[in-house]
């Protein structure tokens, strides 16, 4: 039986004084996070989902560096990267200027009715205090970190790439899922595929996912597959005239029925049909008729672990 429970994450070297904190096992509210040791100078990349697991994290941090967290670097807006980031007391938090905006409409949110499991525990809103629409650059002793935005939506409209030069380590947030489905109805699925280049150019020699084990760009060729997928999926559907749901259901997965999550399907297709009938990349889509279709195809409230 898979250990969930924030014991069971485990500190990843990637580089020297570069780790990832890996959270088994990636699904749902179970996210990485990362954090560079420059000395006096400690960045974090993401928080958790709940106090519990974020406590764990910033535990495990200042055990591993001697030192408090002075800094920190949010991916995107979702909760389980962002629902921590009050407990990181004394740090800057940096992120998109969609981050902030995000995060200042919305406040906490826990999805009562569709996720069942979750331990939130005492959750505040902390938006990023310092925002960038493009890049950023972040000097952390003799570490340069590069934040990265794609340019456009993704996995949502606010990504963030936290690029590592001189050490060849990307932090990739939720543009990577190692293991599980990946989720695009909050961002592009075609503005994804197109991020994903992004990735390729910069040629990082470890990848630290939103979701999932350290991996390497075999794992970018396969989200960008299955998002190829989705699109294709779409297209078939729409010429028949099905809907999303029904297009879902009717759906062999082939070689992604691997992939955890698989009722991030119709959800998915939501947006692929928005983008099929000529919406932005990014734009607003009816987000709750998504959902509702993603608790229908697991036939009731999905399970969640964090």
């Amino acid at each position: 039986m898979t250990d969930r429970s924030p014991s069971a994450a485990a500190v990843t070297r990637l580089a020297d004084n570069v780790h990832g904190y890996v959270q088994p096992d990636g699904s749902w509210y179970i996210n990485n996070c990362g954090f560079v040791d420059a000395g006096d100078h400690t960045v974090l990349i993401d928080t958790c989902s709940t106090e519990r697991r974020t406590r764990a994290l910033l535990d495990t941090v200042e055990a591993t560096t001697g030192r408090p967290v002075t800094t920190l670097v949010n991916t995107h807006h979702h909760g389980d990267h962002t629902n921590g980031n009050y407990l990181v007391e004394g740090a800057t938090v940096i992120g998109h200027r969609k981050t902030r905006e995000l995060l200042v409409a919305e406040g906490i949110q826990t999805f009562d009715g569709i996720f069942v499991g979750n331990d939130w525990g005492e959750l505040r809103s902390r938006p990023p205090e310092v925002v960038f629409d493009d890049r950023l650059t972040v000097h952390a002793g003799d570490t340069t970190l590069e934040l990265i935005h794609p340019g456009h939506a993704a996995h949502t409209t606010n990504d963030v790439l936290v690029w590592l030069p001189e050490r060849r380590v990307l932090y990739a947030g939720d543009l990577v899922f190692n293991g599980g489905s990946p989720f695009a109805l909050m961002g592009s699925v075609a503005g994804w595929r197109q991020a994903l280049d992004v990735i390729r150019e910069l040629s990082p020699e470890v990848i630290l996912p939103g979701h999932g084990p350290a991996c390497g760009l075999d794992v970018v060729d396969t989200v960008d597959a299955y998002l190829k997928f989705v699109q294709e999926t779409a297209e078939r559907g729409k010429a028949a005239g099905l809907s999303p749901l029904e297009v879902a259901k009717d759906t062999d997965l082939g070689d992604f029925a691997v992939l955890s999550e698989q009722e991030r399907l119709p959800g998915n297709l939501h947006r692929a049909y928005a983008e099929l009938d000529g919406a932005e990349w990014g734009a607003q889509i009816d987000l709750a008729a998504a959902v509702m279709d993603m608790v229908a195809i697991n036939r009731g409230p999905i399970r969640c672990f964090s």
